[in-house]
């Protein structure tokens, strides 16, 4: 199976179900620096990247934007000094869908960029 980066998002309706927890602990066996956490009755995605300085961290959060906008999936980005929180959920299920797992695997790719 083709790694979780180099896929692509699928568009997700509401009808979709969210992953049940054996999918999603596969699937975060894939991306082991997430977690996957309970906020508001909804499982979410959640990472934060550290950063030298607001700059870079403001820089990194455009590139994942911009990565947001390709797969048009967007995440919740808080950009503080020397750090970026970013949070994956899909909205329209109210939880997780593959998606999220893709784009949380695409934003460790672009902190790569930041190393």
């Amino acid at each position: 199976m083709e790694n979780l980066e180099h896929q692509r998002c699928e568009p997700c309706k509401g009808t979709s179900q969210p992953l049940s927890q054996t999918e999603v602990e596969e699937l975060q066996s894939q991306i082991p620096s997430w977690e996957a956490i309970e906020e508001y009755g909804e499982l979410h995605l959640q990472h934060t990247y550290q950063f030298p300085d607001f700059k870079t961290a403001l820089k990194f959060t455009q590139r994942v934007g911009e990565e947001a906008e390709k797969e048009g999936h967007h995440p919740v980005l808080l950009t503080e000094w020397g750090k970026v929180t970013v949070t994956w959920w899909t909205h329209a299920i109210n939880g997780l869908h593959r998606n999220d797992f893709i784009m949380a695997a695409k934003t460790d790719q672009i902190s790569k960029e930041f190393e």
